[in-house]
């Protein structure tokens, strides 16, 4: 018998939801890590590392290559920057910050070195995790290294990204069921970006209720990335952080849709929207 989802609504989001400290400062309000881009795809981190700030956190830091100091710093001036030594793609992955939650991935490509950088990270890293884009498809390659994510790491592909990781299925019920046994194996928390976009906590399925097709748009994903890694620095739980995270970037096309119509939406109106859509929580 299939276990039905919980929805993810507006009363459900309340129960997760804590509001500012009215006494809060930068330094307690959570450090974010944002790893990726290469050459042609530094937009990718800066929409992450932009959304990341919008949803609260009180500090980012970008590690990227080279190519993408000049733009992100000049993008986006409230972002701290590190550079890899390579020009143009991440070669190792070293940093002496503490961040509170890093997500991994957003343009980063795919190289050799990149993945072997990834790799070593991996390793490595205590720190809780968002796993995105072309981090999930190095995963993808190199199947042995998933154990190496720290427990309840949020892992957001879309259905290609999925299916990489755990092969084809015939039917959404087979999908869902796959899924739960992947987050099982792995103890890993799952946000499956599709319409309606679900999140997966070993058997359990939550089911999001806000959104609509303007989201299909390039660097949507991103954007989810940076404010789920936000919600994770500032010491959500790692479901509450993917469940809250979700709801209020669907809720940004919502709140825009009458204005951008679906044809004009992009990733940075999300961003624009982040603050309407916690406004919304507040009242």
């Amino acid at each position: 018998m299939n276990q039905l989802p919980l929805y993810i609504d507006h009363k459900e989001i309340l129960k997760r939801y804590r509001t500012i400290d009215s006494h809060t400062h930068k330094g307690i309000q959570g450090h974010v890590l944002i790893i990726g881009g290469s050459y042609g795809k530094i937009g990718a981190v800066c929409l992450s590392s932009k959304a990341a700030l919008k949803s609260g956190c009180g500090l980012v830091t970008a590690y990227i290559p080279k190519c993408g100091y000049n733009i992100l710093q000049t993008a986006i001036p409230e972002v701290m920057v590190l550079t890899d030594n390579q020009e143009r793609y991440i070669s190792e992955i070293s940093f002496d910050i503490i961040p509170q939650a890093i997500g991994i991935g957003p343009g980063l490509g795919q190289e050799v070195v990149t993945q072997k950088a990834f790799y070593k990270f991996l390793e490595q890293n205590s720190f809780p995790l968002v796993v995105d884009a072309d981090a999930l498809n190095i995963l993808s390659k190199n199947k042995e290294w998933i154990f190496l994510l720290p427990a309840k790491t949020i892992i957001t592909p879309h259905p290609k990204e999925f299916e990489r990781l755990i092969g084809k299925w015939t039917s959404e019920e087979e999908k869902i069921n796959l899924a739960k046994l992947f987050s099982i194996k792995y103890n890993l928390i799952i946000v499956m970006k599709d319409a309606p976009t679900r999140i997966i906590d070993n058997d359990k399925i939550y089911q999001n209720t806000t959104g609509n097709a303007a989201l299909a748009t390039a660097g949507s994903g991103d954007v989810l990335t940076g404010i789920i890694t936000s919600l994770l620095a500032q010491s959500y739980e790692p479901i509450d952080a993917a469940i809250i995270g979700v709801y209020l970037h669907g809720l940004t096309a919502d709140i825009a849709l009458p204005e951008t119509g679906y044809q004009s939406f992009i990733a940075s109106d999300i961003i624009l929207n982040i603050g309407k859509a916690f406004l919304s929580l507040e009242k």
